[in-house]
């Protein structure tokens, strides 16, 4: 059946369509195919949900053959609830592309972006999906590569630097990650996860292991972008295409966050990684730096896109605090954010992606009296913004909520005090786009024709809609996480 099959259908479908996509030609063809086949993988991933929830964890075996000697696909909880969060994401985005993409990108270049996201995507997916650590090297290349090419498309020349920069920093995150892997491979003799995890509880003490937990910490937080490995991030979210911004926003650094719970939970497991190597120790002060640097320093940006990318690393720095308490609790409130953070801060670029539409420009300066002509859209970021604060009624608060649950369970007051006040940080940011949308003037420069197209600010408001509900209607965010949490702390 091929119910079955649905692990590798995942992976396999969208990585068969990316060189499908690259000979169709220069008409709507391209997004329409790209788009037809997100839905796709959305669908499966939805059924490898409820699979998942269902009968338990699946393993699916290329070739039929076993591990160690063959490559296993894995799904239990916390990859299938991730698979949806990204297919999400990847479907609506390109849902919206068409406008932004026939406006930043040349049309020459059309058919090969939309075959270089489809490749990101499998990339992403295939991370998420493999039971197989050289498998995860594999992919984190596949959606790296496509990743440093989508940026390089923008119009804005600094978008050559930006993924410049990006290369030679995610090549190092690569590096190490790989060395990693191959230190452990030496040590145990297989790449299955699953195996890795009951070996080197027999080896624990060799200075190779600790070697290998030291490179994957590395690598994997400089593809995270953790404070101070986060270069990178501003400069490409700020200066790659409107779509490539929201997709690698809402996804790239989950998908990161999600093999860092692999690596530290399920190879090297929990006990190993905090009790004897501390990791707590490491994660707790640069989340906490991460929160108030990046804060402060949205604040004082003058371009929305760049004060959005430093939000996103202070949104990273509440991840990786709740998986430095080193607590079930604190956990589960750091998947909770990974899912919210997804569509909140998908959201609020998409808005971006609107207003540039008519505005060619996401300086504050130049959004000065937009709210008057681009209501909606205007609207869906106040919208978006109180999510990212963390306003009730909005999912952004059930992170909070939970994370503060968390810090108080261990009774630090001193690290829920910092967490509120970097909230209220993150009020000054939002505040002064707010205040620019609706309180200023236009320059007269600056023109405002009319809304965003409608299919775009369709999209926006599903996003945005999506961070409403399940603001208000949280019990599956937090039953996928309570579950996710189980699994990887088992």
């Amino acid at each position: 059946m091929i119910g079955s099959h649905y692990p590798i259908l995942q992976v396999v479908i969208p990585l068969m369509a990316a060189p499908l996509c690259s000979l169709l030609p220069r008409t709507k063809l391209p997004w329409l195919f790209a788009t037809t086949v997100s839905w796709i993988a959305f669908v499966i991933s939805i059924m490898l949900m409820l699979k998942v929830n269902t009968n338990g964890a699946l393993i699916y075996e290329l070739g039929s053959w076993p591990a160690p000697w063959g490559i296993q696909y894995h799904i239990d909880a916390i990859s299938a609830f991730v698979l949806v969060v990204v297919t999400t994401v990847a479907s609506i985005t390109l849902l919206a592309s068409r406008q932004l993409v026939e406006n930043e990108i040349t049309a020459t270049k059309h058919s090969l972006f939309y075959t270089a996201f489809l490749l990101c995507l499998t990339g992403l997916l295939g991370i998420i999906a493999t039971g197989d650590a050289f498998n995860v090297f594999v992919f984190l290349e596949i959606s790296s590569l496509s990743s440093y090419a989508m940026i390089a498309m923008g119009d804005n020349r600094k978008a050559l630097t930006a993924s410049y920069e990006y290369l030679i920093m995610g090549t190092i995150g690569a590096t190490f990650i790989l060395i990693g892997i191959g230190l452990l491979y030496m040590q145990t003799g297989t790449l299955n996860m699953l195996d890795l995890q009951v070996r080197i509880h027999e080896i624990d003490g060799f200075r190779s292991v600790h070697a290998a937990f030291a490179f994957f910490t590395v690598g994997i937080c400089l593809k995270l972008a953790l404070f101070p490995l986060h270069q990178w991030l501003p400069n490409a979210y700020a200066y790659a295409p409107s779509v490539v911004s929201i997709f690698l926003a809402a996804t790239a650094t989950k998908v990161a966050l999600y093999l860092l719970y692999r690596v530290f939970y399920t190879i090297f497991g929990f006990d190993f990684s905090f009790d004897v190597l501390n990791l707590g120790y490491i994660l707790l002060p640069l989340s906490v730096i991460a929160i108030v640097i990046s804060s402060f320093t949205a604040i004082f940006q003058p371009g929305v896109k760049r004060l959005l990318a430093y939000s996103s690393l202070a949104q990273i720095g509440y991840m990786t605090l709740g998986i430095a308490l080193g607590t079930q609790a604190g956990l589960i409130a750091s998947i909770i954010h990974l899912f919210n953070h997804a569509f909140i801060k998908g959201a609020l670029f998409m808005c971006m992606a609107c207003l540039l539409t008519y505005t060619h420009s996401t300086r504050l300066v130049d959004l000065a009296g937009a709210g008057k002509t681009m209501p909606w859209t205007c609207a869906a970021f106040v919208v978006g913004g109180l999510a990212l604060i963390g306003m009730p009624l909005t999912s952004g608060f059930i992170s909070k909520w939970y994370l503060i649950l968390a810090i108080l369970e261990k009774d630090w007051w001193w690290l829920a005090a910092i967490v509120l006040f970097t909230s209220l940080l993150s009020v000054i940011y939002v505040w002064r786009v707010v205040e620019q949308l609706y309180f200023r003037r236009p320059r007269p420069e600056c023109s405002y024709a009319k809304e965003a197209p409608p299919l775009l600010l369709a999209c926006t408001w599903l996003m945005i809609l999506i961070t409403v509900y399940f603001g208000i209607d949280s019990s599956y965010p937090i039953q996928m996480a309570t579950s996710a949490a189980e699994v990887l702390l088992r």
